[in-house]
């Protein structure tokens, strides 16, 4: 099995709700390998949410796997009501310690690339990962969310409406 790691944006909430850019099309990852748009199209869902890639530490699943022009995109829950250790892993996420998703898959058809790597066309994705050290170098994390932070957002927007309306 294939392991690349990616940095990427990952949303996550206090009821564990995740998304995340699993795999940004158009530029290659540290190793070279570049993924096509299209070799998603097979994957399976739920498929697994593990922690640093370790099969036995499962810490939630992803429920929709999206091809959108930028890159793969998935949506998914971390058990924090059922599971301790996603309860853990949010609170890293929410932190800014883990900031990458990283996804397993079986190659099934590529090429290679001048200069290293491959152009993976078509692919069995098995996996995807929290991690805490991406591979991937075009690809961020943009906020993880919690209830408190969306308060705090929503209050600052109040009070500058009054501060507005109020001249």
């Amino acid at each position: 099995m294939d392991r690349v790691f990616i940095e990427t944006k990952i949303m996550v909430d206090d009821a564990g709700a995740i998304e995340g850019l699993a795999w940004p099309f158009g530029t290659p990852d540290r190793i070279g390998d570049v993924i096509e748009k299209g070799a998603f199209a097979g994957a399976r869902l739920p498929l697994p949410m593990l922690f640093g890639h370790d099969p036995n530490d499962p810490v939630g699943a992803w429920s929709e796997a999206l091809e959108e022009a930028d890159g793969l995109r998935l949506k998914g829950r971390l058990l924090v009501a059922e599971v301790a250790r996603a309860r853990e892993v949010r609170a890293l996420v929410q932190a800014g310690a883990v900031r990458g998703l990283s996804i397993g898959f079986l190659t099934k058809k590529a090429t290679p690339r001048k200069g290293g790597g491959r152009t993976i066309s078509a692919l069995d994705l098995v996996e995807c990962s929290l991690v805490s050290v991406p591979m991937h170098p075009g690809a961020r994390i943009t906020a993880a969310k919690s209830a408190t932070a969306a308060l705090a957002i929503a209050g600052a927007l109040h009070r500058a409406a009054m501060a507005i309306s109020t001249r």
